[in-house]
Order: structure tokens, then sequence, then C-alpha cells
């Protein structure tokens, strides 16, 4: 009887060593499918991390600045102003996670602008596109010259990046002749890869931000579709190359938010929230860079809002490394630049509430 009794405890004593086996097992096989993903997940990169923030987006709207730096032009917010005098005003409105700047002739008041950017603990952006137009520069002149030329001031540009403390240079393309377009394409790759090679030994990021081709800046780049080819070849050469999109520029290109996103979606690194007036004899035409709501105009607070949802479906809402989102808008005229600015606010704050959860 005893020992039919120890047999049953010692059979209850194996039930409960496979029951617990059993578990480490089921636990065992959970990690190991965890590190599977992990792994996985590096191999791949970013095609994987885009996609898996693709849908987290979808499901997901908190605050804005959650998923990027919202900021602003300094010299379109305030043309008429003092620029140390601008750069305070927004380096005290906690509204913006970053400011752009511009080239500075005079190197004290540079470092002044840099010890207020630094003060306020906001992210600096410098571009460079100002002084290629104030200049009459193209990175893509067919003249080797003048070509050169433009690549040593973009390369100067680098370096006055580094003293503003960002981590960015933006330039743009300029302009071209049907005759002579892959000539140019081919000047402009040449200068591109210069200067990303000389800013990649310095740890900086140069940014093409794309414009229309046929309207009012007419720059090589230019249509979506060639923005891609000219970002998918600079690549081969330079990981430190990509592309900022400024939703006025699709319109003036004729172009689609949806559309151009989506070609250029490997290749963006920021955004301008911007508009622009399209028709023909009407007030402000071109690229100028209008307050949102500016008569005959094409972007508004409706406008805004397919533009962030488009970034939200193709996972540009990004909360480990949100990228700029900045208003690139002008006053006209007599307009206030204060109201103005606060009116952009406003129209990102409407558009922001209106975007579906």
């Amino acid at each position: 009887m005893h020992a039919a009794k120890g047999g049953r405890q010692r059979e209850d004593g194996n039930e409960e060593e496979k029951h617990f086996l059993f578990i480490i097992h089921i636990f065992l096989l959970i990690s190991i499918y965890q590190y599977i993903k992990i792994f996985v997940s590096g191999f791949i990169g970013k095609p994987y991390d885009r996609e898996l923030r693709r849908r987290e987006a979808k499901q997901v709207k908190g605050i804005i600045h959650e998923y990027f730096q919202v900021g602003t032009v300094q010299w379109m917010s305030h043309p008429a102003r003092d620029v140390l005098d601008s750069i305070r005003s927004i380096c005290r409105d906690d509204y913006f996670d970053a400011i752009e700047v511009r080239h500075f002739e005079d190197p004290a008041q540079r470092r002044a602008a840099a010890k207020l950017i630094r003060e306020a603990h906001i992210t600096p952006i410098y571009a460079a596109q100002p002084t290629l137009l104030a200049e009459g520069l193209n990175p893509n002149d067919l003249s080797e010259a003048r070509r050169l030329r433009a690549e040593r001031v973009l390369c100067e540009a680098v370096e006055e990046a580094i003293e503003l403390g960002s981590a960015s240079m933006a330039m743009m393309a300029g302009h071209w002749r049907e005759e002579s377009r892959e000539e140019a394409f081919q000047q402009l790759k040449k200068t591109t890869v210069a200067v990303c090679r000389y800013a990649e030994k310095k740890g900086i990021q140069v940014v093409l931000e794309v414009f229309d081709y046929d309207m009012d800046r007419c720059t090589l780049i230019g249509p979506a579709s060639l923005a891609a080819e000219f970002a998918a070849e600079v690549r081969k050469y330079c990981a430190n190359f990509s592309l900022l999109v400024d939703m006025s520029h699709i319109v003036t290109a004729h172009e689609t938010a949806r559309y151009v996103i989506r070609a250029l979606r490997p290749y963006i690194s920021g955004f301008h929230m911007a508009n622009a007036v399209v028709q023909k004899g009407c007030e402000n035409y071109g690229d100028k860079h209008p307050r949102f709501g500016f008569p005959n105009s094409a972007c508004d607070v409706n406008e805004l809002k397919e533009f962030l949802q488009i970034l939200r479906e193709e996972g540009f809402f990004y909360r480990e490394q949100p990228c700029e989102l900045a208003f690139e808008v002008k006053p006209y005229g007599n307009e206030d630049d204060e109201m103005v600015l606060a009116g952009c606010k406003r129209t990102l704050n409407r558009a922001w509430a209106l975007l579906e959860e």
C-alpha cells in the first residue's frame, strides 16, 4: 500500500516536472521569436522600420511636436526686421522646435545668432539657397568655371552651418534648358557629390530642396521623377544626401502631394509648409510664399491637413527621429509679420485637429 502511494507521488511529481518543462519550452520559443524579429528588422533596415512606422502612425495621433521639429524660415517670417531681433523673437516662442537661417555677412552677427540659438535650445537648419539666388550661382552651370564657383560657395556654406550649430546645409539646383538637360544633370551631380564628400568629413548632411521647373524658379530639380532619379544617383556615392519637399513647390510644379511624397519617400529628410498663387494674372503669382488663405492661392487648412495625412500614411510620423516641418511663409505688402506667423500656427493647429485618428 505504501509502495502504491509512493508510486502515485512519483507520477504526480513527474507530471509537475513535465508541466514545468513545458512552460520553460514555451518561454524559450517566445524569446527565440523575439530575437529573430529583432535580428530580421536590423538586417532588413529602413524599409522594415518605415512599414512598421506606417502601421503605428495610422493608430496614433498625439501632439505634432512628438513627430516633427516644427520650425519657420527666419528671413521669410520677418523679411524687414533686424536679423538678430527676428531670431530672438522666434527663439523665445516655444511653439518652434527649429529655425532656418541663412548666410551672415558679419561674423560678429553670426556668432551672436549662434549664441541665441544655443541658449534657446532650438534646432538650427542652415539654408544656402538664398546665397545661390542672390549671387546668381548655378550648381548645374554648363560653364565649368562658374560651376566650380557655385561648388566653392556651397563648401563655404557647410563651414558656416557648422558655426551656427546646424547638422545640415540645404541647397538647390539652378536654371536649365531643354536642349542641354542631360549635361546640366551631370554638372549638378558633379557639384552635389563634391559638396557631399566635403560635408561628410565634417559630419554634415546635404539637402537639396525641390523647386518648380517651368513656372517661376525654373530649376532643374524640378519634377519629382527627376528628383528621385537624381537622389538615387547621388546616393550611390554619398549617404549624407537627402531631399527637402515644399508644399508650394508641389503645386508650382503641377504635381500632387501624394505623388511627390511617394516618389521621393526614400530620400526625404524635411518639409516646408507653404502656399502659392498659381493662377496667372492674379496678385502675388508664382513662388512668392504668401500666407495661408491668401486670395486665389492654392493652400489652406484642408490642403495642409491632406499633406499631413499623406505624411502619416507614408511613415513620417516618427518620434525617435522627428524631421523638420517648417513654415516658409512671407508677409505681402504691408501685412504684419507677427500676424502672418500667428496665422500659420493657427492653420497648422486646425489642420492637425482635423487629422483623422
